[in-house]
């Protein structure tokens, strides 16, 4: 069943190209909500806890390194069929495949410095909004 809500990141080199302004013009224009947002400077910890999932993948230690490079903004978007809408919104994980108009696309330089994390499922989207963020930090 689908939800209402979502889970982003707009990673370090989004913000490092200080595109963070554009990506959230470009979010709420597509008619998501802001539920909650947060900007921090993950610790290696976080970012290892955070992508647990890919332990064991030979890109782990990259990916770590590339999420504590600089700060990134955390969001709970809010929207009606809010994972489908907001993977469809960023596009392609390879900004090369990617469809114009998407926010990768129009600020993502490679597949590994790609701009922005969407959930790729409700479920997915619960406990990584909950990794960031505690019930009394959302609206």
């Amino acid at each position: 069943m689908a939800t209402n809500r979502t889970f982003t990141m707009i990673k370090p080199d989004a913000v490092a190209n200080n595109h963070t302004g554009k990506v959230i013009d470009d979010i709420l224009n597509a008619g998501f909500k802001i539920i909650a947002m947060k900007y921090i400077h993950l610790s290696t910890s976080q970012a290892e806890g955070f992508y647990a999932v890919h332990s064991e993948r030979p890109f782990f230690r990259d990916l770590v390194s590339f999420m504590t490079s600089g700060p990134i903004v955390a969001a709970i978007l809010e929207k009606e069929n809010a994972v489908e809408d907001f993977r469809k919104l960023i596009g392609a994980t390879n900004p090369a495949n990617a469809e114009e108009g998407t926010i990768r696309k129009k600020y993502a330089k490679s597949i590994d410095a790609n701009a922005i994390h969407g959930s790729d499922s409700d479920e997915n989207a619960d406990i990584e909004g909950n990794y960031f963020f505690s019930q009394f930090e959302r609206f």
